[in-house]
């Protein structure tokens, strides 16, 4: 499971307590014989402090313990206030991009009959195609050409590129996924408090 820990849009503080609790939350892990490796790490403007920090952990359980709003209670290292409680937001995401694997075996190519301008030809023999990939039930249908062999060509192209057109469109709503989490932070009624 991937956990995203972030400060949100939460003042330097927040950056402050998201590594310690991370620290927190790796010992808990080596504990309990979980394994936990950090994925990505964004910096915060001040040294030894993150932004958010992206983990790979190995028991979902585990991590769902840790999954919610976040709390760490300690003073202000960076200016005076009473206040003391500094939230963060730990949210599963997914990582990487999904590719469809496409492979001409699971291609269902028809060879079909389509009307309209082009004579008899046309009209009487199956040169156009109905292309289905079956692993997404994704159709097209060409009729562009006048012989069934060049149809299936632009079929087979076409399925490649809507195919590759879905997986890009999947990897922009996983980023999107990703930093709408940011804004999720909900400051107070935290599912852990450290300190």
């Amino acid at each position: 499971m991937n956990l995203l820990i972030s400060a949100g849009r939460g003042p330097v503080e927040c950056t402050w307590a998201l590594p310690r609790l991370v620290r927190r939350l790796e010992a808990e892990a080596t504990r309990r014989g979980v394994t936990v490796t950090r994925v990505e790490e964004v910096p915060g403007d001040r040294p030894g402090t993150y932004r958010s920090i992206l983990l790979s952990i190995d028991d979902a359980a585990f991590a769902a313990t840790w999954t919610g709003t976040l709390c760490w209670q300690a003073p202000s290292p960076f200016r005076s206030t009473r206040r003391k409680n500094w939230y963060v937001i730990a949210a599963p995401v997914t990582l990487g991009v999904p590719k469809t694997a496409f492979d001409e075996a699971d291609v269902e190519i028809v060879p079909i009959r389509t009307g309209g301008p082009g004579g008899q030809h046309r009209n009487k023999v199956s040169s156009s195609v109905r292309a289905t990939h079956r692993p997404t039930g994704l159709v097209v249908v060409v009729d562009t050409e006048r012989g069934f062999g060049l149809n299936r060509a632009l079929a087979l192209r076409r399925l490649r590129d809507r195919l590759r057109a879905g997986d890009v469109a999947a990897g922009e709503r996983l980023k999107t996924q990703r930093w709408e989490v940011h804004d999720d932070l909900v400051r107070g009624d935290p599912v852990r408090t450290e300190s």
